[in-house]
């Protein structure tokens, strides 16, 4: 009963990556029921190598790609109703602007990139950890990492700033 104990215990950072994933509170649901209904029915295939999380985010990010496989290709029509209306006049909180910023920049990064860069900053996994669940070697994860952090620098215009004070 031990796995699935650390089944459970992991769905709350499941969801959260999920929802970061997908950026749909329904679909994020979706994906983690789906991966929680493969981990539970396959955990006999578990080797008990590395965290059951790890494996648990590889599950749910394998599901993703498959879904994403899966689905028809966005087109240039869109219905009315998906569409989200623009806010009329911008928040005054700079906090809360630079946020909205960070999040469109990373919305806009390649998703290998996103991927890795949530995995490590977002559930604060171990290079080794997001490494496993992305199934790629730790070096290839340090560079996505890498990349993601100077993209997400230029696409924010932060990276005048950094370049200044590393001198």
């Amino acid at each position: 009963m031990k796995i699935l104990d650390e089944i459970e215990a992991a769905i709350p950072a499941l969801r959260r990556y999920a929802g970061a994933l997908v950026r749909d509170r329904d679909a994020a649901d979706d994906l983690v029921q789906d991966c929680l209904e493969r981990a539970v029915a396959r955990r006999g295939d578990w080797r008990g190598q590395g965290p059951v999380r790890a494996w648990l985010f590889r599950i749910l990010l394998n599901r993703h790609r498959d879904l994403r496989r899966a689905a028809p290709r966005p087109g240039h029509l869109v219905p009315v109703e998906g569409l989200f209306p623009e806010p009329s006049a911008p928040p005054p909180q700079d906090g809360h602007l630079a946020l909205t910023e960070v999040r469109a920049a990373m919305e806009r990064l390649p998703e290998e990139q996103r991927q890795a860069l949530l995995l490590v900053v977002l559930e604060g996994l171990s290079f080794e950890a997001a490494a496993e669940a992305l199934e790629i070697p730790k070096g290839t994860l340090m560079s996505r990492l890498a990349r993601a952090r100077a993209n997400l620098r230029a696409l924010t215009g932060r990276e005048a700033k950094t370049k200044g004070r590393s001198r």
